[in-house]
């Protein structure tokens, strides 16, 4: 199976969470894809490297990290062409051969202009060809201020490519351009990708994967998925996480693998859910991997009835980073009566007033179990910088 996590550029600021770390951790010893999250679009769809919006070149390969920051143990020079999160993805597939980088486009925040890069025969060529330009030939520009950059600069870097587009054809984020025809250019711009990488291996040799991030609500599906597109798919993650969360203060499991009956959300959503959806549609199972979420969903002053759940909440519980949203690190941690539901894969955590759904490595083991009994194609962790120090997280996604 493969056994995906994601790294976001972001982590190294103010959760101080490296490559290094992925490292130490044996996160990386464990793992078969590590997905960097996330390269920029500008308006027009073309991937772009710039310290703007969403877009972190620092991150990405100018910032110079210490001895005791590296993957190696080595220090970065300033002049060095390549530094920053790059040259560490580098590192990391030098001490694990088997290990597979990819690049990662859109996310909940950066989804915005991929409905412009799928537009047109144009738009499309012209990301693909960005796409291979930058992230696959290794071209990058070197930006006012710092030397790092050049021809060639990132080349062998990444092995594969991520659309993490939240959401063609329906609703995401409320200032991402949003589309019809969403649905069939999305196909279509991964036909004009896969072209163009094609292209790529046969000038090079170098065989580049295709994966998705693919929601579960069949609404959503129905409105920006087509059978036609796992034509070109090496794998798509189906999403396994945030079925409940900030946006109700009804307490409720954020990632459970069954539905329960008395589930009282709208959309009843669940892993195995959203994987019948897409087996329905005929997507062979060997395609499918299971989004697994590395951080819990909460709220506070919620009544002792059911030992927490189902009820209506106050407000959202306090987190490190945001309200309603804290690390499976922390929330280990966190005293209170835990509390499982083994028959539809759920846990929360209760302590008389704040109700925590999260995974645990229990839990994951379960999800890994169900992906083998079907024959899917892994499971995919949202984010390795939530996991503990030991890598208990990814460690489980093994079974």
């Amino acid at each position: 199976m493969r056994i995906i996590g994601y790294f976001p550029q972001w982590g190294i600021y103010d959760r101080r969470y490296l490559l290094r770390d992925v490292h130490s951790s044996g996160q990386a010893a464990k793992l078969t894809h590590l997905t960097y999250a996330f390269g920029e679009l500008d308006e027009k769809g073309v991937c772009v490297m710039t310290d703007e919006a969403t877009g972190d070149a620092w991150a990405d390969y100018q910032c110079r990290f210490s001895t005791s920051e590296s993957v190696d143990g080595k220090g970065d020079s300033y002049e060095q062409p390549l530094a920053g999160n790059f040259n560490q993805l580098r590192k990391l597939k030098k001490r694990h051969r088997h290990l597979k980088v990819g690049i990662s486009f859109g996310g909940w925040n950066a989804s915005r202009y991929f409905s412009n890069a799928a537009l047109t025969p144009e738009s499309r060529a012209a990301f693909a060809s960005s796409l291979v330009s930058l992230y696959f030939d290794g071209n990058l520009p070197v930006l006012p201020g710092e030397p790092q950059g050049g021809p060639g600069t990132a080349a062998g870097i990444f092995d594969y490519v991520d659309f993490d587009w939240e959401w063609p054809g329906s609703d995401g984020h409320e200032h991402n351009v949003v589309r019809p025809e969403d649905r069939h250019n999305y196909t279509l711009l991964l036909a004009e990708t896969r072209r163009q990488l094609d292209a790529f291996t046969a000038r090079t040799g170098r065989r580049v994967e295709i994966s998705a991030y693919l929601p579960a609500d069949s609404a959503r599906i129905e409105a920006g998925i087509e059978l036609e597109l796992f034509d070109y798919l090496d794998f798509g993650i189906v999403q396994g996480y945030d079925f409940n969360g900030d946006w109700d203060l009804t307490t409720n499991h954020a990632s459970q693998l069954y539905t329960p009956r008395d589930d009282p959300s709208p959309r009843k959503l669940s892993v195995d859910a959203g994987v019948v959806n897409y087996l329905e549609m005929g997507v062979p199972p060997e395609k499918l991997a299971i989004g697994i979420p590395g951080f819990g969903r909460g709220w506070r002053g919620v009544r002792n009835r059911r030992n927490g759940l189902y009820q209506r909440a106050r407000e959202l519980a306090p987190g490190t980073w945001e309200l309603g949203d804290e690390d499976y690190k922390t929330l280990a941690r966190r005293p209170g009566r835990r509390f499982r539901d083994r028959e539809h894969g759920a846990l929360w955590l209760y302590d008389g007033n704040e109700f925590w759904s999260y995974d645990d490595p229990e839990l994951i083991r379960q999800k890994a179990a169900y992906a083998k009994d079907l024959g899917l194609a892994g499971l995919s962790l949202w984010s390795l910088d939530n996991d503990d120090s030991h890598g208990s997280l990814v460690r489980a996604m093994h079974g």
